[in-house]
């Protein structure tokens, strides 16, 4: 995953480069003390910036693909290299399983394998949350990066990232993110939409 600091690079490269990249309007997502996700709680690429770590430390275990994203991560959860189409978990693990801007990561062909581990490791009742933002097809347009600046409000703090993915073969919304968890077994539970960026719920049955 590219976070923050090889964002801040990209963003502030010349003008040659930026214009290989697809910038959309910033999204603001609150993350305040009501949040409440019942522990043990998986953080689905939690590496980076680690919000849901950062939100309740060592009630979480991040996992992520990548060595190098947990280091960067905060202090405070317990951190595990794996790939979400095969955890490294026995069955009925987790309480709750999160995915903030993680989605968007994968290739869409994937996602469905993801969503099969996520139920898997669940226990009976538990939640699955994800935050991301849509993806459009990427059509004719001649850039290759897609990128969305976020500003997370903490309880205490608020934290301004970008994250950016290759556009190519990435498309995602809500309503094929609800589909994929009917089809899943999942039932759907709360969620909300602010422009491109939104939040879904699931429990499992």
């Amino acid at each position: 995953m590219m976070r923050l600091f090889i964002m801040c690079l990209l963003l502030r490269i010349g003008s040659i480069f930026s214009k290989k990249m697809f910038v959309t309007k910033a999204q603001k997502i609150n993350m305040n003390s009501k949040t409440i996700i019942p522990s043990p709680i998986l953080d689905l690429g939690g590496g980076g910036e680690g919000i849901i770590g950062q939100l309740f430390g060592n009630h979480v275990t991040a996992i992520d693909l990548y060595q190098e994203e947990l280091d960067e991560a905060p202090n405070g959860p317990i951190k595990v290299i794996g790939d979400a189409r095969n955890l490294p978990f026995g069955d009925a693990t987790f309480v709750s399983i999160t995915a903030f801007y993680f989605f968007m990561y994968t290739n869409t062909i994937d996602h469905l394998r993801i969503f099969q581990e996520v139920y898997r490791v669940l226990r009976s009742g538990g939640t699955f949350m994800i935050w991301d933002t849509e993806i459009s097809p990427q059509g004719r347009q001649n850039r290759n990066l897609f990128v969305v600046p976020v500003e997370v409000e903490m309880p205490n703090k608020k934290i301004q990232t970008a994250y950016g993915t290759p556009w190519k073969d990435r498309i995602q919304t809500r309503e094929l993110f609800r589909a994929l968890g009917v089809e899943t077994g999942f039932e759907v539970i709360e969620g909300s939409q602010d422009r491109k960026a939104f939040y879904q719920g699931f429990r499992k049955k």
